[in-house]
């Protein structure tokens, strides 16, 4: 083995050989062709024959100790006790029997009417409540922002709550997670926030029109915006319990146009369309959980992702570089947000109405990818300078994360039998224990809004 520098005694004639011709824009075709039948492939191994992903079935094992908090024999009584329920598929005679995740639904639904009131079976919801809106958010790639949304989701809806997952970001990757499909912008968000400025444009027309001025036409994309639902582009997916709007490379035009609406209606409140449509649709109240995966920029689709959301989580990994790029992070946060509430609020005081300010339940950052042995340290450092503002849970990147990855699969859809039941355990606990921490948050603003929804009757 030589100890002279690869990057020495390099021969021009000879890089001149393997350099190849001029690249030209064609040849981003080329390889963007070669990456979407790559990507084809590589999605196809966690579908089924006939193009339809589907979820793998739950052993006994896992219900009884992930699922549904009941002892393995007695769950095995109450399906005796009630051959109406689903009795689950054994794959060898007097083998386990395993269950859809459909299934393992409805058993829950059971135990939780039939079972013991000491042990919460369903998971907690107060009524007449939205759904809580979780953003997960930073401006630097990298960091597992995608995968920690996936994984949330799929702990949700493996806790039986009802979740959709809307994807802000254009590289589609939570799409192609839950094998979703998109044909173009249209069955994106990007008509949810065209017909919020629409309708605005209505409503100023109609003040217009009222004082004799001319009003402004709307154009063809705005009037068939007008037309579209949030239940129009709501797809399934191959989880019973979570749902999706998809993205797709289209969708990054929106960055172009809604500054050319914010322009020509200098009124209308962007920041505020993707949540306004969501509740004018009753999508809050069809679902439990609404997860946003957002670009790695702060754009006008990240804007809408943060306004509409009562948490926001910050993955980042323990470097330096992350750290500082966070911080930057919110610092930007903090400027974008706070200019606007500066200048709505100069209009609201002329015109002698409220004034408005921004606000979240809560606001975590969450460690990803953590390696104990080379980044304890560092991360011990994060801890201590942002205090209950980083999560003191740090996700473990361990092979069963890495295996799910390559396998374009979330580490919930991964068979234990394919490793062993020790290492499935340690690998989903890092997922599970951020799940955890989420949920408390989850849990705790319900409460706090149904103590104040209570407080107001009362009065």
């Amino acid at each position: 083995m030589s100890d002279t520098p690869p990057y020495l005694g390099i021969d021009p004639d000879t890089a001149l050989a393997d350099l190849g011709g001029p690249a030209t824009t064609e040849s981003f075709a080329a390889v963007a062709k070669a990456c979407a039948a790559g990507r084809e492939d590589l999605t196809s191994r966690g579908i089924e024959q006939g193009g339809t992903r589907r979820l793998r079935p739950f052993s006994t094992w896992e219900i009884t100790r992930y699922l549904i908090p009941v002892a393995p024999a007695h769950f095995r009584r109450v399906l005796r006790a009630n051959p109406e329920l689903p009795q689950g598929v054994s794959e060898t005679e007097g083998g386990a029997k395993w269950f859809s995740l459909d299934e393992v639904l409805k058993l829950r639904a059971h135990f939780g009417a039939e079972g013991s009131k000491a042990k919460n079976y369903l998971p907690w919801r107060p009524a007449e409540l939205p759904a809580k809106i979780v953003s997960v958010a930073n401006f630097k790639g990298g960091v597992g922002k995608t995968s920690t949304a996936a994984h949330l989701a799929m702990s949700a809806a493996l806790d039986g709550y009802k979740v959709l997952v809307i994807d802000l970001d254009s590289q589609g990757s939570m799409t192609s997670i839950f094998g979703g499909t998109v044909a173009d912008e249209w069955d994106t968000v990007f008509p949810l926030i065209a017909r919020h400025y629409a309708k605005h444009l209505e409503r100023e027309n109609a003040q217009r029109s009222a004082r004799g001025a001319e009003t402004a036409p709307l154009d063809e994309t705005l009037t068939e915006a007008l037309t579209v639902t949030a239940q129009d582009l709501i797809r399934p997916t191959h989880w019973p319990n979570i749902d999706l709007i998809g993205a797709q490379l289209n969708l990054y035009w929106a960055e172009f146009q809604i500054p050319v609406w914010r322009m020509a209606a200098g009124g209308w409140p962007l920041w505020d369309a993707l949540s306004d449509t969501l509740a004018a649709d009753g999508v809050l109240d069809e679902y439990d959980i609404v997860f946003l995966d957002t670009p790695p920029a702060l754009g006008y689709l990240t804007i809408n992702g943060l306004s509409a959301a009562d948490i926001l989580l910050v993955p980042l990994g323990a470097s330096f570089l992350e750290f500082d790029s966070t911080g930057r992070f919110f610092d930007m946060l903090h400027a974008t947000f706070r200019s606007i509430e500066e200048g709505e609020n100069r209009a609201a005081r002329a015109l002698g109405r409220p004034e408005m300010a921004f606000q979240w339940d809560a606001v975590r950052a969450v460690v990803t990818r953590f390696d104990a042995a080379q980044q304890g340290e560092l991360a011990s450092l994060m801890q201590a300078y942002l205090g209950r503002t980083l999560s003191p849970h740090r996700q473990d990147f361990t092979a069963l994360i890495g295996q799910a990855g390559e396998q374009v699969r979330g580490i919930y859809e991964a068979d234990y039998r394919d490793f062993n039941r020790e290492t499935y355990a340690r690998g989903r606990e890092t997922f599970d224990a951020t799940y955890a921490m989420l949920k408390a948050l989850i849990l705790g603003a319900w409460r706090r809004d149904e103590l104040a929804a209570t407080k107001v009757a009362a009065e």
